[in-house]
Order: C-alpha cells, then sequence, then structure tokens
C-alpha cells in the first residue's frame, strides 16, 4: 500500500461528547457558565454560507430539523444562503457588521477551518468568532457521473498519470480548499503533481455535484453526505472516500482509498459559529440548546439520515479542537506552498 502521512491526515471520527447536565433542567434561570440568563432568539437563523445543494446547506437543515424534532426549538428557523468565498463573505459579515446577533448561528466544516489556517478570509481569524457547536462528521470523497467510463479509483489514477490535465476535478472552492486539498493529496500519492491536474472552483458542492452530472467536468470532489443522495438514485458512482475504514448504512458498498492501496483520508466536521459579541446569555441558550439535541436519541436518528457520522462538541471545548485543527491544518497547507511556514492566529 502507498502510503501518504501528515499531521492533519491521523484525524478520525471522533465520537465526543460535551453536553452539559447542569444545563438540561435550565430554562430561563441561570445557567452553570456564569451565572447569565438565557436569552432565547426572537428570529432563529441559521446561514450557509454557499448556495443550496452543498455541505453548509446539509448543516443547516441538519439543526433546522434537530432543533425541532427533538422539540428544543418551538419557533420555526429560516435557512439564509449567503455565497461568497466559500465562506468568507458570511465570516466577514458576522465578525464587521453583525458582531452581536444573538439570532443567527453559522455553519461551518473542516474547509471552513482549513481557508481560515490559510488566511482567506481576510484580516481575520479562527479567534475571531464564538465557536458554538459541533454536530457530526462525514469524509471526503471523489464521484464521477454513472455514466463514465472511469469505473474505479484504479482506473481514475492510470488516466492521472498518463495525463493529468485530461482530467478535470470540480469542487466547491477555489486551490487550497478541502475539497482541492483531498484530491491534491490523493495525486501526491499516486507520484502526480497536483498543480498538474486540471482543477474547476465552483461557489459550494451542489453546483460542483451539477456539473458532474452534467459531463462538465470528470470527477467532483466534495463531502460524501452531498454526493450520496445522486449516488442512491444511480446518477453518481462513487471512486472512494477518504475514511479510515467502510462506512455503514447506504454507503457501507462504497470503497475506501485506503483500501484500494492508498492511504488517505479526509474527516470532514460539520458545526455553528456566531458572532464575537453576542451576549453570554444568547450564547448560552443556544449552546444549552445544542446540549439537550445532542443528547437526544432523536436527533443521533437524524444525523445518521443525513449520512453524517456521530461528532459532538459544543462551547469551550469546540473552540480548543477548532484552534488546535487550525495549527495543524497551518502546517499541512505550508507543505503544500499555499501559506508561509509560520503564519500563528493572532
Amino acid at each position: 500500500m502507498k502510503k501518504l502521512s501528515y499531521l492533519a491526515l491521523g484525524l478520525s471520527v471522533l465520537t465526543l461528547t460535551a453536553c452539559n447536565n447542569a444545563n438540561e433542567t435550565a430554562s430561563t434561570d441561570a445557567t452553570a457558565t456564569g451565572g447569565s440568563e438565557l436569552i432565547a432568539p426572537s428570529r432563529p437563523e441559521c446561514i450557509a454560507p454557499a448556495k443550496p445543494g452543498g455541505g453548509f446547506d446539509l448543516t443547516c437543515k441538519l439543526a433546522q430539523a434537530g432543533l425541532r424534532d427533538t422539540g428544543v426549538l418551538t419557533d420555526p428557523m429560516r435557512v439564509t444562503y449567503m455565497p461568497g468565498g466559500v465562506g468568507a463573505v458570511a465570516y466577514n459579515k458576522i465578525v464587521a457588521n453583525d458582531r452581536d446577533n444573538g439570532d443567527a448561528i453559522v455553519a461551518f466544516s473542516t474547509g471552513s477551518i482549513l481557508n481560515l489556517s490559510q488566511g482567506k478570509f481576510g484580516k481575520f481569524t479562527e479567534k475571531d468568532v464564538k465557536w458554538l457547536a459541533g454536530v457530526g462528521t462525514d469524509y471526503g470523497a471523489i464521484a464521477v457521473n454513472a455514466d463514465s467510463p472511469i469505473k474505479d479509483l484504479a482506473g481514475l489514477v492510470a488516466k492521472l498519470k498518463s495525463d493529468p490535465k485530461s482530467i478535470s476535478f470540480g469542487a466547491g472552492g477555489s486551490v487550497g480548499g478541502q475539497d482541492w486539498m483531498q484530491t491534491a493529496i490523493l495525486a501526491k500519492a499516486v507520484g502526480v503533481n497536483p498543480s498538474d491536474m486540471t482543477y474547476v472552483a465552483m461557489e459550494g458542492g451542489g453546483e460542483a455535484i451539477t456539473a458532474v452530472m452534467g459531463n462538465h467536468i470528470t470527477v467532483v470532489s466534495a463531502g460524501i453526505a452531498e454526493i450520496m443522495p445522486q449516488a442512491t438514485a444511480g446518477k453518481l458512482r462513487v471512486l472512494a472516500v477518504f475514511a479510515d475504514e467502510r462506512l455503514g448504512g447506504s454507503m457501507a458498498d462504497v470503497p475506501t482509498a485506503k483500501e484500494q492501496g492508498y492511504d488517505v483520508t479526509w474527516p470532514v466536521v460539520r458545526g455553528y459559529y456566531m458572532g464575537p459579541d453576542v451576549s453570554a446569555g444568547a450564547y448560552n441558550w443556544w449552546k444549552d440548546a445544542f446540549d439537550k439535541m445532542l443528547a437526544d436519541p432523536k436527533f443521533a436518528e437524524i444525523r445518521e439520515q443525513q449520512e453524517l457520522l456521530p461528532f459532538s462538541m459544543t462551547g469551550e471545548e469546540l473552540q480548543e479542537y477548532v484552534y488546535k485543527r487550525t495549527g495543524e491544518l497551518r502546517e499541512l497547507s505550508a507543505e503544500y506552498g499555499l501559506v508561509g511556514a509560520e503564519e500563528p492566529a493572532k
């Protein structure tokens, strides 16, 4: 087996839980995290920083359904789409212009953390928002049109080695983003220079999936949860999922890159953050809400229906995870020449 080892590639599914039992009975009483009175949102909103149909959309709808079906949130939650810069527009809006909005949560993924590590969100860093909750994880994957002559990963690798430019990879995000990164790591593992690949940057995974179904690109790189609906419908063929081992359920037949000879993994954590000046009362209400939702067996069913795996982390524990992961991804990005060797967060 050809092996590729990177600090950030050692990530594995974390079935961690940060549920605060003291908050389970809290409503409008003082919380255990500083005595703040919980302030419920008046117009709950989840901002998906991309066009409909991709991973950020999935993340917002996961919160929408989870909070509703577990009875934590009785008011309807709207989903607002804010594409631009693969998350940069939404991040800059919250940090620069909507800092104390206690009604809004914003979806993020490992890709968001990767972009932050590379300075793609302008002057802002991972320390400029309040990290709220991580609620699930999926894995990167690559797929082709169901009618493609490329039948498996070996077929793709053969074409990449013979003529890298003949294979067009499409994904949500620019060069250096997580969907590019997982294809670049695969290319490097098979002895192909990532800069020799043809990469088509799009605004969101939904747009990239549509492009491969329309034969406008050869391969789509995205999260397995984004790809599976069209794969199940017979419109896409998944060549590999970048997981340590085969996943369950409807993904049980999807081969991993590792079992096909290439030790490449890329887990994708999904969650939410809030503005930096959101009051303690508003932030703690949302944290308490996600703690309750994550502890409810109903949410586990909802998450599984969305092809996501367990990942439960809120508050300070999530913040520490994000800060640590950003540092690791900054090192990986430096290895690929995407940032300087040392660009610490402020």
